[in-house]
């Protein structure tokens, strides 16, 4: 009991804990449950600079939480420093400030309003910030608490109604619960008083878990079989744009998809960036690796070949400018150049995707529009102040043959969820993750990548085909399973069949609801922390 008595002196090894056991669940030998705990030396932190208000200020709040969630942040995303040194600064500074503002503000409501309504208030704010954080200019939901069960599948099937973000509130709930029991034991309060939040605690904890397992157990999915075969090049993310010529990387491509395929096949997926010549959208078929792709499909007249590619497109002048627009280099021309997916099959239509949720720094500038003094610095840097342009749609891809459409999705794409959704709602049967993780090296960062897929599969219930240029590429079934994978940093191609889908979850449906009803419940709590501070104040 004396570890659990807090003193002044313990406070940062009570942050330096909180840390430390909010990083397991993002490993593979980790595990989902230790979420259930992890928040609760915080919470100790909080409790004793609250019942000691008069010799602390609410500011040490903020301080104590950087410790813990800047320890979180570094233990699970140093990887990124594979890729950018100030990158990985930038995200994981971030990243900690904000998640120690919100229990700062936790903090403050629960001093003015007591320890009900401030417990109430940590879960609101906390679900609040977090789907902020996933739909705003500057977004990373890498560790959005409910990704937490990114591999504990089994436990998670419920997602399918709630979103990542029910992990969430069922994270929070439980250390809430969990920190009261405790608390109260340290305190000597009697088993009677108690045992209702025990109870309680039991129900929340074990309830979710039951349902869950039924699901996943008595889950059937409707056979509706595609072949597939996924394509890995394994060409060093490094090299492909400067040192391999893009025809070199496709004649790769197709050697592997000629291993497998037959024709039964109905579709074959390559990766992110997998053709990067220069492309003009209107001039596509004239691209020698085109030229190549539609040789092969000729010998499959039903074979469906979607990949990703590196593209631009030209304005016309008076034509209107997107925000994104470039300009040619002495010329009166503007451009946008794309990250996209395309379809080439038997038809002469070739329908384009452009990926939309674009990383932070790396491929868009957040708020360009008010930081256009840091423009002409951007440039020469060497970087692209106003980034790839987007689309304001889940567009999918429509099979000639049997009219069944897959949902493109690239790359960081896959970590969002109600973002997601919009394929399904655009009538995707199924979906297809193209991307490129060879960038953090052999890091648990590609794991984690990999791991999010699967909770996408849950949410929206289609299987998924993964194609990853350095791996993992894999498929996904509609219970999250891992059915077939190639591991890291190896060249080869897989084939498999999975179903399609046409039934919508309550998630696609709805989306992130959860959000949506704490964001009222949290303005009604910071208005009334307001008008209390305002009553002290006169």
């Amino acid at each position: 009991m004396g570890f659990l008595q807090i003193s002044k002196k313990k406070l940062i090894y009570y942050s330096i804990l909180g840390g430390l056991l909010l990083i397991p669940a993002w490993y593979k030998w980790g595990h989902g449950f230790i979420m259930f705990i992890a928040l609760i030396p915080l919470l100790f932190v909080e409790d004793y600079l609250d019942e000691n208000k008069k010799e602390h200020g609410s500011v040490k709040m903020f301080l104590y939480s950087f410790i813990t969630f800047f320890i979180w942040n570094t233990g699970t995303t140093w990887w990124i420093v594979n890729s950018t040194i100030v990158g990985v600064i930038a995200a994981i500074l971030v990243n900690s400030t904000l998640k120690s503002t919100v229990f700062w503000i936790f903090h403050i409501a629960k001093r003015n309003l007591g320890r009900q309504i401030g417990y109430f208030a940590l879960i609101t704010f906390w679900i609040t910030y977090e789907y902020i954080y996933i739909h705003g200019e500057i977004s990373h939901p890498w560790l959005t608490l409910g990704h937490g069960f990114n591999y504990n599948i089994r436990l998670i099937q419920w997602y399918d109604t709630t979103g990542v973000l029910g992990g969430s509130l069922w994270i929070l709930t439980v250390n809430v619960l969990l920190f009261n029991i405790i608390k109260a034991f340290i305190n000597k309060q009697s088993l009677k008083k108690i045992w209702g939040v025990i109870i309680i605690a039991g129900v929340i904890i074990l309830l979710p878990v039951f349902i869950s397992l039924i699901k996943f157990y008595t889950y059937k999915e409707k056979p509706n079989p595609k072949n597939i075969v996924i394509l890995q090049p394994n060409i060093d993310p490094y090299q492909k744009f400067v040192a391999i010529p893009s025809y070199v990387q496709t004649r790769i491509q197709l050697d592997l998809a000629e291993k497998y395929t037959d024709e039964n096949t109905d579709y074959v997926v390559g990766p992110e960036t997998a053709i990067n010549n220069s492309i003009w959208i209107d001039q596509i078929e004239r691209v020698p690796d085109i030229r190549m792709i539609r040789r092969f499909l000729s010998k499959y007249p039903k074979l469906k070949y979607v990949v990703g590619i590196q593209c631009y497109r030209r304005y016309n002048p008076g034509e209107k400018l997107s925000s994104t627009a470039k300009k040619l280099r002495e010329s009166n021309l503007y451009y946008d150049s794309y990250n996209a997916a395309i379809q080439l099959d038997s038809t002469d239509y070739v329908p384009f995707y452009f990926k939309s949720q674009l990383v932070i720094g790396v491929e868009k500038m957040p708020y360009a529009k008010y930081l256009k003094f840091l423009e002409g610095l951007t440039i020469r840097l060497g970087g692209t102040f106003r980034g790839w342009g987007t689309q304001d749609f889940r567009g999918t891809f429509l099979s000639p043959q049997d009219s069944l459409r897959i949902g493109p999705i690239i790359c960081w794409e896959s970590v969002f969820g109600e973002y997601v959704t919009d394929y399904i709602k655009n009538g995707a049967n199924f979906l297809f993750v193209l991307t490129n993780d060879g960038w953090w090296g052999d890091t648990p960062g590609y794991h984690q990548h990999n791991a999010f897929s699967c909770v996408r599969a849950i949410e929206t219930r289609r299987s998924i085909a993964r194609s990853a240029n350095t791996g993992i590429s894999c498929f996904i079934n509609q219970r999250g399973e891992i059915l077939k994978k190639l591991g890291w940093w190896k060249r080869d191609s897989i084939k498999g069949t999975i179903n399609s889908n046409d039934k919508v979850t309550f998630y696609v449906r709805h989306g992130d609801y959860i959000a949506r009803i704490a964001r009222f419940f949290a303005l009604i709590v910071i208005l009334s922390v307001i008008v209390k501070m305002f009553i002290k104040g006169k």
